[in-house]
């Protein structure tokens, strides 16, 4: 069947045949000689760092100012050592000191030469008599049950086991903030010193104030550098020239002591790695959690809401819907809610991590006699709208141009100066009657799509984004929930047009369909006097259609009910 589909799209090479120059629309290469061992971070998955150069852009990124690859710390405090008490053992910590090191299960952890590369690189550690320090968080959270069994076939998960990689589950862990608190005398060591610690995990996300609030530096890599960095400590470390530690006769350990060659790797895969356990882990998926299979199931074919429930609650999208479709929605005298600079991303918009003790999701929750130990994550709670809406914007990282520097989820609500949530903000509006707007620069959304960073706004009450550019998934699914996402003109943005977001703004879109056009221009005025064209972004007829009915669910439900009757 994949050869019949690869012939018939001209995509299928057969060496035995004489070969034809195919035509492209666009040519990759990758030379394999090219390839080499890397890491990406500090804040981003695409901000790829070749091992060898991770040492230096450290260092650059202590020095640049603040933004994806900057920290901005001053010369002389970079070397500075933070001496604190872990449990009665005198510890230290200085910026780039590895507090988390994950093997989580997003990626590559159900890829056994990585797994078991892993495993070598523990065991060799162990055997030369490296240990990792005890205040580094360590975990690991395969992507699959068989992982576990071919682990313990190999015997090294007893390796692992000592260097702290025990097993902690099969699911999201910390690459999506569930990594848990730090101990509170790391947390206080970083806290009070301003230190810029670091994470190093083998998830595929790596946004700030995602992995944990207290490490501001997050890098992506493979599984047996999670355990490599773990046993160094650090980030600022060059592992060609540099030594991981000290062995147990006091002699240097070196990076290439404890990394396995391809050829063990090979070895232990082919002796360890067995059919059968992926056969008898699959088959019994269904049985394997007594938890599961003893929750009741209510016999009726609507799902019947439970109030009282912090996890699952009824969302407000189809309350007061109509069978005809509202038609476009226009934007008058809108007020700016926040006014942003480039890349938000997803993570920004809607954090999936851990709920801070101080948020309105956290105020939600301990009034419905929530503890705080049992808030959990953002992205458990997403069945909750409640939640999720009081989480929009909640990123503790998140930078908004109204706060003047100030880094954190606030905003200014323009009509009174008063500084409040986001969400009380976007609230204050709602009830005044007011529709919001956001202002924001180049990649809007850019990040791991995600739904909820397009629910969430709605709830909010924003009827438009008015951005540099947007990334394509996050883009459809703002048209998806109704929000209008409008583009400035090449080489213009909010700063080239004088816009502060203090104003109050108005769209000029038709309100009648059939005179609005994937792509066409529309003018915006502001209520100072200034106009300025945008371009708007609904890029397809299916996407006006979605506009037409106020989004993607209302128009699936009436079209659902026009097909019933």
């Amino acid at each position: 069947m994949i050869e019949a589909y690869l012939r018939a799209n001209k995509m299928f090479v057969d060496y035995n045949e004489p070969p034809t120059e195919r035509i492209y629309s666009s040519y990759l290469e990758l030379n394999l000689d090219e390839v080499e061992p890397s890491m990406s971070g500090p804040k981003r998955p695409h901000d790829r760092v070749p091992l060898k150069e991770m040492k230096s852009d450290w260092h650059a990124c202590l020095d640049n100012k603040v933004g994806f690859k900057g920290f901005a710390v001053p010369k002389e405090q970079q070397d500075k050592v933070v001496k604190f008490d872990f449990h009665g053992q005198p510890a230290e910590m200085k910026h780039g000191s590895v507090v988390i090191a994950a093997i989580t299960s997003c990626t590559n952890t159900s890829n056994p030469s990585v797994m078991l590369g892993a495993g070598l690189v523990a065991k060799k550690a162990c055997e030369l008599g490296l240990e990792v320090k005890p205040w580094v968080k360590t975990s690991l959270a395969p992507g699959s049950g068989v992982v576990t069994k071919y682990l313990l076939q190999s015997g090294l998960q007893e390796y692992l086991n000592q260097q702290g990689f025990h097993i902690v589950g099969y699911g999201c862990t910390t690459c999506i903030g569930n990594s848990g608190d730090l101990d509170e005398s790391v947390s206080t060591a970083i806290t009070e010193n301003d230190v810029v610690a670091a994470a190093v995990l083998s998830g595929n996300r790596n946004f700030e104030g995602r992995v944990h609030p207290l490490t501001r530096a997050n890098y992506l890599a493979s599984p047996p550098l999670v355990v490599a960095y773990a046993l160094a400590g650090t980030v600022d470390i060059d592992f060609e020239k540099e030594p991981i530690g000290f062995g147990k006769d006091g002699k240097e350990v070196y990076f290439r002591d404890i990394w396995p060659s391809t050829e063990e790797i090979a070895q232990v895969v082919q002796s360890s790695v067995l059919p059968d356990m992926f056969k008898g882990t699959y088959e019994a998926i269904t049985k394997g959690n007594p938890m599961w299979n003893q929750l009741t199931v209510p016999e009726a074919s609507l799902y019947s809401w439970d109030s009282k429930s912090t996890y699952i609650h009824e969302p407000p999208y189809f309350k007061d819907m109509t069978m005809s479709p509202p038609g476009p929605s226009t934007v008058k005298d809108a007020y700016c809610l926040l006014n942003f600079g480039d890349s938000i991303t997803t993570d920004h918009i809607s954090p999936a991590g851990s709920i801070h003790k101080d948020s309105p999701a956290a105020k939600y929750l301990m009034e419905r006699g929530v503890d705080r130990k049992d808030f959990n994550s953002y992205g458990s709670r997403r069945g909750n709208d409640e939640v999720m809406a009081r989480g929009t914007f909640a990123n503790i990282r998140i930078v908004n141009k109204f706060l003047n520097g100030e880094v954190g989820p606030k905003t200014i609500h323009v009509p009174t100066g008063e500084k409040l949530s986001v969400f009380d903000a976007a609230m204050r509006y709602k009830s005044e009657g007011h529709a919001t707007i956001i202002l924001a620069g180049a990649e809007y959304g850019s990040g791991s799509s995600r739904d909820w960073a397009a629910k969430g706004p709605m709830l909010l009450g924003v009827k438009a984004v008015i951005a540099k550019s947007f990334e394509r998934i996050h883009r459809s699914n703002l048209v998806g929930m109704g929000i209008i996402p409008l583009c400035f003109k090449a080489g213009e943005d909010a700063d080239s047009l004088g816009l502060t977001g203090h104003e109050r703004y108005s769209i000029d879109l038709p309100t009648n369909l059939s005179e609005i056009r994937p792509g066409q221009d529309v003018t915006v005025t502001t209520d100072n006097g200034k106009s300025f064209t945008c371009i708007v972004r609904f890029d397809t007829e299916v996407e006006l259609a979605y506009f037409n009915h106020g989004g993607i669910l209302p128009y699936v439900i009436r079209n659902l009910a026009a097909a019933h009757n």
